[in-house]
């Protein structure tokens, strides 16, 4: 009877020591305050995303601190930015493999050191020498996180998700950090990574959006991106349907039809169900569908 009681004693002991261990795991889970911000059903959230945290703005470079700051002055947005990794494996700002296009110098990102980058500076759409510099991502995250400025997060194809992961976390940055993701693949790699934070997934269509709800990524995780085309009313009403906000790429084609016929073009998309606009334009974007 002695050796029973040690027994179930024992057993007892290790299933409290395992879900004492889940909890511990489950508590190591901080939710970003992103996942409920961005709902269908609500509507407190920026309506424009800025991409290249700035495009096309003269004297302000594209993937630029200083421009980052110059529109948030002005308008109420996020703002997508590049993360490429350097030769000594600094996370910085840049969308390109090289620095030729944007900068006053030229070469790979992977093949210079930031200090290397450091001597160079910043070149606007317009070819005009900035005095700015590339900016590290760390000092993006901290100015975002002390303004309150959210980013979504294109991670090159040559930096590890992990890596830029780690950086968010390294600078308490969940709050204010969406990460970007082009497939399935990428998708449920970022969430086991960050199971708390917020995601922008590809959902350009019924079958993309399928592929996602057989994942164990909760839809509250999702952000959709649903291309730089208009989509089917029945898509956005589908997205709208599980609480998922909708973000169209105007960038591109649909920018240029909205400067060539009338910036009204972009309230209509907000009507046809979009929620958020990806744009080259966000000045004019913002006016338009906030007459």
């Amino acid at each position: 009877m002695k050796r029973l009681f040690v027994l179930l004693l024992f057993v007892f002991s290790l299933i409290a020591c395992k879900n004492t261990s889940q909890n511990e795991q489950l508590k190591q889970v901080t939710t970003s305050k992103l996942i409920q911000k961005f709902r269908a059903s609500k509507s407190d959230y920026p309506k424009i995303s800025v991409h290249r945290g700035g495009k096309g703005i003269k004297h302000y470079p594209e993937n630029c601190l200083e421009t980052l700051q110059y529109v948030s002055d002005s308008i109420s947005a996020i703002f997508e930015i590049d993360v490429a990794q350097t030769k000594d494996g600094k996370l910085v700002l840049m969308h390109d493999n090289s620095i030729d296009r944007t900068t006053t110098g030229s070469g790979l990102v992977k093949n210079l050191t930031y200090n290397e980058l450091n001597s160079y500076n910043l070149v606007d759409d317009y070819g005009n020498q900035t005095n700015y510099k590339i900016p590290l991502f760390s000092e993006v995250l901290k100015w975002s996180r002390e303004n309150n400025v959210i980013l979504t997060i294109d991670i090159k194809r040559s930096v590890s998700q992990e890596d830029v992961i780690k950086a968010i976390e390294s600078a308490n940055a969940k709050d204010i950090s969406i990460i970007i993701t082009y497939d399935v693949e990428q998708a449920k790699s970022a969430y086991r990574l960050a199971p708390g934070l917020l995601l922008s997934v590809s959902a350009r269509n019924d079958e993309e959006f399928d592929k996602l709800l057989k994942t164990e990524i909760p839809t509250e995780n999702m952000l959709a991106f649903t291309g730089t085309r208009l989509s089917d009313k029945s898509l956005y009403q589908r997205l709208h349907n599980e609480d998922i906000v909708c973000i169209l790429g105007t960038l591109g084609n649909l920018d240029r039809q909205a400067e060539a016929r009338g910036d009204d073009m972009y309230l209509s998309w907000i009507k046809l169900g979009a929620d958020i606009l990806a744009t080259d334009r966000p000045f004019e974007a913002h006016k338009a569908i906030n007459q």
